[in-house]
């Protein structure tokens, strides 16, 4: 099936830095159709709003992640857009003049096993002398494998595995771990043929030593996917065997010297010394060899090995008893009456409709990370006679006045003598909530105050989280398999990504 680039939005994470500018002057200038819309997610803690306008944007939309980092602002992106491809840039990116027309090109007639193309990049180097030691680390992003800095992934497989890892913190292997999970489910990632631009971006003497921090995600990829992950994902191991034998030759040195014992302190010393001056030269030699490359080659291949190997130890212990990433659920289901609202019996009085405490907070924190949020609610007054369904509709109007909007409302107006496939325990409802918004159930969340929302969840194939009150039975409690004693502790249960 052949697919036009309006089936695609772009995503792309920024923290406002000026290569924005750049990017979005370079995709409103490019010839060609557009995609389906363009979403900027801002990851910073605050801030005045990005201007992203200017004429010949695809149609914009801005959402503000709060400064997660960037596997969760992309989160935040995809979830957000509903296009059926998600497009990733980066934000120091400058794509090619055709890059629409061969974005368009790349995704279409893709296979169905094919999850998603990544582009092709390119990083200048200086012409008229040697790249400097952060010139060169950059310029490796030109033969790397499954980065974000243009990738794009269809967005059914990002919900089915859950889209990026977010205990990643940082830009650096949070994209090879979506790929190998990806891949793990059987699909395929190719390259197209588009091109990007990646510019190697000023910094200051200290980011070689600031990067270190990695050494802690490297401990969870393997944690992930085990030992052949840096085969499957294209990355090499680099120094850091090096660097825990100099820095064991320092932390040696120092405990000879302390125990007295000064000639094999001098051994370990002059180990250290040895390896330090190895790995500097290892640096300094390829570069430019000016006066400030040279000091920072030195100063900061003195530190590097220490802040490796602690990263690196940080990581083995952080990450110890990890499990698989599940993410978060596409969609969270509410029960309404002694769930969202105080429980009124067969209240037909919108005036009654009172949010329960924490309420409003658990609804916008999902709504905040993108997860799409529904109501599923019997209402046997209505068969009973007891209410109309009028009545049941305006006070549904005055919850999503209070704590809407909501993306699904489902209602059941039978009796429970009735037979109907969508009174709860029944799956009904929470099928209809997913099949209106596309949602698999096992990436849906019910949370309920009985025992029947729970079941009406486990018959639908999605996930039932109980949230006791007064009137909720012993039996019920004890049977239910995930339970929270607050509607926010429910939520935040799922936020955390234990459902």
């Amino acid at each position: 099936m052949q697919v036009g680039i309006q089936s695609c939005a772009v995503v792309v994470p920024t923290v406002g830095r000026p290569s924005l500018d750049v990017l979005l002057d370079a995709l409103a200038q490019a010839p060609g159709p557009r995609p389906a819309e363009l979403v900027l997610v801002d990851d910073r803690r605050a801030g005045p709003p990005l201007r992203p306008d200017r004429p010949g944007l695809p149609p914009v939309r801005v959402v503000r992640s709060g400064g997660g980092g960037p596997a969760r602002a992309r989160n935040l992106g995809w979830r957000t857009a509903r296009a059926e491809w998600i497009a990733f840039l980066d934000d120091d990116v400058v794509p090619d003049p055709d890059w629409y027309r061969q974005l368009a090109d790349d995704l279409a007639d893709l296979p169905a096993d094919v999850a998603g193309s990544q582009g092709r990049v390119r990083v200048p180097l200086p012409e008229g002398r040697r790249p400097t030691d952060w010139e060169r680390g950059t310029a490796g992003l030109a033969t790397s494998s499954w980065i974000t800095a243009d990738l794009a992934y269809r967005r059914s497989v990002l919900a089915a595995v859950g889209g990026f890892d977010e205990r990643f913190p940082r830009a650096f292997r949070e994209d090879s771990d979506l790929a190998l999970r990806v891949m793990d489910t059987g699909s395929r990632l190719v390259r197209g043929q588009r091109w990007i631009t990646h510019p190697v971006r000023p910094v200051d003497r200290w980011v070689s030593a600031r990067v270190q921090a990695g050494n802690a995600d490297d401990v969870l990829m393997r944690r992930l996917h085990g030992r052949g992950w840096r085969e499957r994902a294209d990355a090499p191991l680099g120094r850091r065997p090096q660097h825990l034998a100099v820095t064991a030759a320092a932390v040696a040195a120092v405990g000879l010297t302390a125990a007295r014992r000064p000639r094999a302190a001098l051994a370990a010393a002059l180990g250290w010394a040895v390896g330090t001056a190895e790995f500097a030269r290892a640096r300094i030699a390829p570069g430019p060899r000016d006066r400030a490359e040279v000091a920072s080659m030195l100063t900061t291949s003195a530190a590097i090995p220490p802040l490796a190997t602690w990263h690196w130890l940080r990581g083995v212990v952080t990450h110890r008893r990890v499990r698989p990433w599940r993410g978060l659920p596409d969609l969270v289901l509410f029960d309404r009456d002694g769930t969202l609202v105080r429980d009124y019996p067969y209240n037909g009085d919108p005036a009654l409709v009172t949010p329960v405490p924490g309420a409003a907070e658990a609804v916008d924190a999902l709504r905040a990370r993108g997860v799409l949020v529904g109501v599923v609610s019997n209402q046997s007054g209505v068969a009973r006679g007891l209410i109309t369904r009028a009545q049941v509709d305006a006070c549904m109007a005055r919850l999503d006045e209070l704590l809407g909007p909501f993306d699904t409302v489902q209602v059941c107006p039978h009796g429970p003598d009735d037979g109907c496939a969508c009174r709860k325990p029944a799956p009904g409802m929470v099928k209809a909530a997913c099949a209106e918004l596309d949602v698999d159930p096992a990436r849906c969340v019910v949370i309920g105050d009985i025992g029947a929302d729970g079941e009406a969840a486990a018959a639908a194939g999605a996930t039932g989280i109980l949230v006791p009150t007064p009137v909720t039975r012993k039996a019920e409690v004890a049977a239910a398999p995930r339970r929270a004693v607050t509607l926010r502790g429910a939520v935040d249960a799922v936020l955390a990504g234990a459902w």
